[in-house]
């Protein structure tokens, strides 16, 4: 039997998922929100789609600096100021008398969660030997998976019983607490020789991160401006391209391209990204669909959401052991499987099906993306050198956001494509949204069966 991790590791690890959960939550939990604040803002709640962008655009913008900062600065330094940056700008925010206000108070918020989450986990990576990967791991992947879940329902609590500025309030007290567990528990780590600031690549990046993570944006509305989505699409991709062009040719690049010749980090950047894609598309299809397609009031969808939260609880703790005993790739195989799956069935989700069924699929989609996400983050960085662990972390980081946003876009595409296709059944555009998330996913399996047998071993069987 292994040993359990040190437990200054798994508090480091608590430590680390509570501030990403904080982040993951607030991001989540302001949509049931926008009514009320538009009502105190006395604008439309259309118009409070700036205040959600801007947040989301600013952690696109400035995630890509997040491993420079740390090396230069040191991470417990950086991680530290991005907690208490995000802790006074939701202080602000909460207390915020106009719409532009909020929008710049959002801006600020966001430069403290783009380095808060990249950080965070770089510190960790740091300090935990490769034997532990899994266990530390389990810990860091929830919030991501458990906040889109919660947020909403959360924030409707809120609102309800004291008005949204209190989904802002409630970060101050976990923001504090995390600020003062920065300088026990973080080590003082940073790059031996830092390099110059890439002042090009974070130009060409950034504004692709915007172009693409604002298009995708555009599909979450209820009228979709293609004219602008398509140039949008575009300008994107043309910046994208020229970005890692530059990054591959530039001697120390924002973003390290190099690691991608580790072909586990490879697959968990491409396939990964496939999967992730998938992950997002499914938080803003399934409350919509409960809702207009089968005609479920509010309160019983968000109780069926819920099932999602049990799945991806409730395995956690067989995820490490399932790990060790069949390694990385037949878990990444069959469970992505499973995980396609279940996606597929809930393109079959109807008013004729008993609840508990419903639930059950729910149950297996929200424990196979807990797996999967458990797996492909762990191995991401099981053969990444110490060296080189910064870059790999960015660029981690900047393609799991950028993927989870562009999975609200494909979700809004598929969703269109099935109104195009059946106009006159409510339910069938989101069958068909449904069945191509779960290609998607099927997709990015693909990409795992690429993996060598045996990959990730020295993790998986808990030898450094």
């Amino acid at each position: 039997m292994q040993a359990e991790p040190p437990p200054r590791i798994t508090i480091l690890a608590l430590l680390v998922a509570g501030t990403n959960f904080m982040e993951n939550l607030d991001a989540t939990a302001i949509t049931p929100a926008v009514p009320q604040m538009a009502r105190s803002f006395a604008v439309r709640p259309v118009d409070l789609n700036s205040g959600v962008s801007a947040y989301m655009l600013t952690l696109g913008i400035f995630m890509p600096i997040s491993g420079w900062m740390a090396e230069r600065f040191g991470a417990r330094r950086v991680f530290g100021l991005a907690i208490a940056l995000f802790t006074l700008a939701s202080l602000l925010c909460g207390l915020a008398r106009g719409l532009d206000e909020f929008v710049l108070l959002r801006i600020l918020q966001g430069v403290g969660g783009a380095m808060m989450t990249p950080v965070g986990r770089l510190v960790v990576l740091r300090v935990t030997p490769k034997a532990r990967l899994i266990d530390i791991f389990a810990w860091l992947v929830w919030p991501a998976l458990v906040a889109p879940v919660l947020g909403p329902p959360l924030g409707g609590l809120l609102v309800d019983h004291g008005g949204w500025r209190w989904i802002f309030y409630l970060n101050l007290p976990l923001g504090a607490v995390a600020f003062g567990l920065v300088w026990w528990l973080v080590p003082d780590t940073r790059g031996p020789h830092p390099a110059r600031f890439d002042r090009r690549g974070f130009l060409l990046s950034g504004l692709a991160l915007v172009c693409l993570l604002t298009m995708a944006e555009l599909f979450s509305r209820a009228r979709i401006p293609w004219r602008e989505v398509a140039a949008l699409g575009f300008a994107g991709g043309v910046l994208l391209a020229a970005a890692l062009l530059h990054m591959r040719n530039h001697a120390a690049p924002l973003l390290d391209l190099s690691v991608l010749r580790v072909k586990s980090f490879a697959v968990t950047i491409l396939g990964g990204s496939l999967f992730r894609m998938s992950v997002g598309a499914v938080p803003f299809l399934l409350p919509v669909m409960f809702q207009i397609g089968l005609g479920y009031d509010a309160f019983t969808a968000g109780t069926l959401l819920m099932a999602v939260f049990a799945g991806n609880l409730l395995i956690k703790p067989a995820t490490t052991p399932i790990l060790r005993r069949f390694g990385f790739r037949n878990v990444l195989i069959f469970n992505g499987l499973l995980n396609a799956l279940a996606l597929a069935c809930c393109a079959g989700l109807g008013r004729f099906m008993p609840l508990p069924v419903i639930c059950a699929i729910l149950f297996l989609g929200g424990a196979t993306r807990s797996m999967q996400f458990t797996a492909l983050n762990t191995i991401a960085f099981a053969d990444v050198p110490q060296a080189r662990m910064a870059g790999a972390n960015t660029l981690f980081s900047t393609a799991a956001q950028l993927a989870m946003g562009l999975g609200v876009a494909v979700g809004g595409i598929a969703w269109r494509l099935g109104e195009a296709l059946a106009p006159a059944a409510p339910a069938w555009p989101f069958r068909i949204a449904f069945l191509v998330v779960a290609l998607l996913a099927l997709l990015g399996v693909l990409d795992c069966l690429s993996l060598p047998r045996g990959v990730g071993a020295h993790v998986s069987k808990g030898k450094n």
